[in-house]
């Protein structure tokens, strides 16, 4: 079974006169494809610096990621580039092309795959239309809601089909339909093989009860707790 792991991960990042801060420590666990994984854990806990080593973002202090086995934090840029296109990432502060619309932004990630143009416009409109976004596809990123502007960015991490999904708080500007529609697509998706990494504080998530695997953070440290 294919799988993404952490072995011993360790960052630490300098604190200006005040030393190193020890954000993640002796790191050990594994997220596996067809499951859903959430992480839990208080503001600042180190949510999100896991999930940007797990994508490769970030390179750990020690330790190391591995993907279906290989240390894939060990790579070099280019050839961990390459590994990254099967990712799709949902960022809590998404970055955006400010000067293109909507479906432009979520065609982005179908550019270097040698699709035709039409191709690329289909399978952006229908990564929107999953999300119920189809009819933002025209307008501009500044026109967007909160919790429109997250629709693109999950739509966009959708798009290439991904083995691997790394979704930072992906509910938290929605509504309760839209936090379950968002919820079920993640469900369909580890369903097809995919593996699914959830971090977040939103109740919601925990109580759908769509993780199968629970883990929260403290203190650096990982403990599965379901």
């Amino acid at each position: 079974m294919k799988e993404l792991c952490c072995k011993e991960i360790c960052f630490s990042r300098s604190q200006f006169g005040r030393g190193e801060k020890t954000i993640l420590d002796q790191v050990t666990c594994s997220f596996p494809a067809g499951r859903i994984s959430l992480i839990t854990g208080i503001t600042g806990a180190g949510k999100s610096t896991l999930l940007h080593i797990l994508a490769g973002l970030i390179r750990p202090t020690s330790g190391e990621v591995r993907a279906d086995g290989s240390p894939v934090s060990r790579w070099v840029t280019a050839h961990k580039d390459l590994w990254r296109r099967r990712i799709g990432i949902v960022f809590q502060e998404a970055h955006f092309m400010r000067g293109l619309t909507a479906l432009e932004n979520v065609m982005l990630p179908l550019i270097p795959r040698g699709l035709s143009l039409p191709e690329i416009k289909k399978r952006g409109m229908e990564s929107l239309e999953k999300l119920g976004a189809g009819h933002l596809a025209g307008e501009g990123m500044k026109r967007l809601s909160g919790g429109e502007r997250q629709k693109i960015a999950i739509a966009r991490a959708l798009v290439a089909a991904p083995e691997t999904l790394l979704a930072d708080e992906p509910t938290a500007h929605q509504d309760d339909e839209s936090a379950g529609r968002v919820l079920g697509i993640m469900k369909k998706e580890s369903e097809k093989g995919c593996i699914v990494v959830i971090v977040a504080h939103d109740h919601r998530i925990l109580k759908s009860g769509i993780a199968d695997r629970h883990f929260t953070i403290e203190c650096g440290r990982v403990s599965r707790v379901g």
